[in-house]
């Protein structure tokens, strides 16, 4: 184990900057605990992968390029522990140094983890300077659920269960440790965005998975301005008006998003659902995913035959639709008419729908899995189903 942990730290890939949440399940409709992560990434093309890790099956998001894989960029194994990150900046002092291993130390843990003091034990036993700036989100089975702001040398713990540290259930982060050297905060804007979205659900008694995932990705008010993109909305995809677009919850480099949804106590582990967006969230489809044994994943999130999966490929594309300029800051303007307009015809308008029924057969399937009826075989054939119905209806043009 110890040689294990030792070569667990080496060149990565970057974590770049990314928009999250936490929330006990004392918080949420159902009592699961819940995850989320926005990530934001060069790395375009992602996939979802399912492997035998040392001790437990996962499942998580990683870069197509990375076949073994090395990084996991958030997921859940079959004991029910879940992870994801942030990039944290500025937790190793004010220089705001980036590190690589965040992706490492992920796919480590949903290897060997069950508990969050596991992963604590982990932290504890890996050699120093961990190679680590970010806030890692973590859940398991028994209804833990916290961050871990941690840096080189130290960590710190944020509980969602205790009423002391998140009155409301449920805590946020994107680019800084509240821990760390607070002069360099980065994802300021994103922070208050994710902040007044978290705020607002939770008052409306939306703090679910369903709702969550859906609309987290593709909230379209800036945290700072306050601007809202649906105050504007053209005319229809025909009439083209360029607005800037930065730091917004979605951005040009958003990659993926994942919400994991623990188990209520007394549930099995393997109970745990990851909704999975690969792709750009705007312009891609959420899909609950579980692992089973015998139950292979659905095809179009997993490596293709072109070694990229074809569901993410598809949101790049219409993605390239809407950051259209050629020249320029090409990744700091879209144009708003293909993303939203008043015809209902922007992308994101085309996609919800397509979403929500994949949602409702969705929610049938994982009705039966928890009751135990057939279900492998009910997971086995929503996932059949997912890969002919999205095939088929999403948006071509």
């Amino acid at each position: 184990m110890l040689l294990s942990i030792v070569l667990l730290f080496g060149a990565s890939g970057r974590a770049m900057a990314c928009t999250s949440f936490i929330v006990s399940g004392k918080a949420t409709k159902d009592g699961r605990p819940l995850i989320f992560k926005n990530r934001d990434t060069g790395d375009a093309n992602n996939v979802v992968v399912d492997v035998q890790g040392e001790l437990y099956r996962y499942m998580g998001i990683a870069a197509s390029w990375d076949k073994k894989p090395v990084d996991i960029w958030g997921g859940h194994n079959e004991a029910g522990f879940a992870i994801i990150n942030t990039a944290a900046y500025n937790m190793n002092g004010c220089k705001g140094k980036d590190t690589d291993n965040d992706g490492r130390l992920m796919r480590r843990a949903l290897e060997i983890c069950r508990t969050l003091a596991d992963f604590e034990h982990l932290l504890d036993t890996l050699p120093k300077p961990r190679g680590l700036n970010s806030n890692f989100g973590v859940l398991d089975s028994e209804g833990g659920c916290a961050y871990y702001e941690t840096g080189d040398s130290s960590y710190a713990k944020f509980d969602a269960n205790d009423p002391k540290v998140a009155p409301d259930g449920y805590l946020v982060r994107t680019n800084h440790g509240l821990t760390g050297c607070r002069d360099i905060d980065r994802g300021v804007e994103r922070f208050m965005a994710i902040t007044s979205f978290m705020e607002e659900a939770h008052r409306k008694g939306n703090i679910d998975a369903e709702y969550l995932i859906a609309n987290t990705p593709r909230h379209l008010t800036h945290g700072l301005t306050k601007q809202n993109l649906y105050d504007q909305l053209p005319k229809d995809e025909n009439d083209t008006h360029f607005i800037h677009f930065s730091e917004f919850i979605p951005r040009y480099l958003t990659s993926s998003a994942i919400l994991v949804q623990g188990v209520k106590p007394g549930e099995r582990p393997s109970l745990t659902v990851s909704w999975t967006n690969i792709g750009w969230p705007c312009s891609s489809v959420a899909i609950p995913l579980m692992l089973a044994e015998g139950v292979t994943l659905p095809s179009i999130v997993q490596h293709g035959e072109n070694g990229k999966s074809w569901l993410c490929s598809q949101a790049i594309g219409q993605k390239l639709k809407v950051f259209c300029l050629q020249r320029g800051n090409v990744r700091d303007y879209i144009d708003l008419s293909k993303l939203v307009n008043a015809a209902g015809t922007g992308i994101v308008q085309r996609i919800m729908p397509l979403e929500r029924e994949v949602f409702n057969h969705g929610r049938n399937a994982l009705k039966k899995v928890r009751k135990e009826k057939n279900a492998a075989q009910a997971l086995q054939e929503y996932y059949e189903w997912v890969d002919k119905y999205i095939k088929e209806h999403y948006p071509a043009d």
